[in-house]
């Protein structure tokens, strides 16, 4: 399975005070790791999380430090890059406010280039929602359960 990072989860990701670091640090140590799951980004989720490093306060980066924070993240080679030809003309319907515009581009890029955009938001039509520790710890229990406590291979 191929996910597309939003903003907020490649941030999430990246920086070891956010608040839900570990939540997507989780997923992604249970699944990339494992070899079921590929990550990607795009110019706007890389844009998005050089914009907010350096605007948030708690985060006290400069562009420089954020870019190079990033680059070192992809070094680790857990996330691909998916290019971004989309324009205005392939917002989805469902965007009717101005802060829908990010996410309705990035899930019709996401689709387009058949993989799934992979999020911490409930409200994006047809997006993964990466699961919380509770979530996980909660699915692996009743993956036991259905399997009489084996572990599948």
């Amino acid at each position: 399975m191929r996910y597309l990072l939003d903003v907020n989860a490649l941030v999430a990701l990246g920086f070891l005070q956010h608040e839900f670091h570990e939540r997507v640090a989780a997923w992604v140590r249970r699944s990339v790791v494992k070899g079921t799951v590929e990550l990607a980004t795009c110019s706007i989720t890389e844009l998005g999380f050089v914009r907010i490093l350096v605007q948030a306060p708690q985060c006290g980066l400069t562009v420089s430090q954020a870019r190079d924070l990033l680059l070192r993240l992809k070094a680790t080679r857990i996330l691909k890059f998916i290019p971004d030809d989309h324009d205005i003309s392939r917002l989805p319907a469902w965007v009717k406010t101005a802060k829908q515009t990010t996410d309705g581009h990035l899930a019709q890029l996401a689709k387009a280039k058949g993989v799934i955009l992979a999020t911490l938001d409930r409200r994006i039509p047809r997006a993964f929602q990466i699961p919380s520790g509770q979530m996980i710890l909660e699915s692996a229990g009743s993956a036991r359960a259905r399997t009489g406590g084996r572990r599948g291979r």
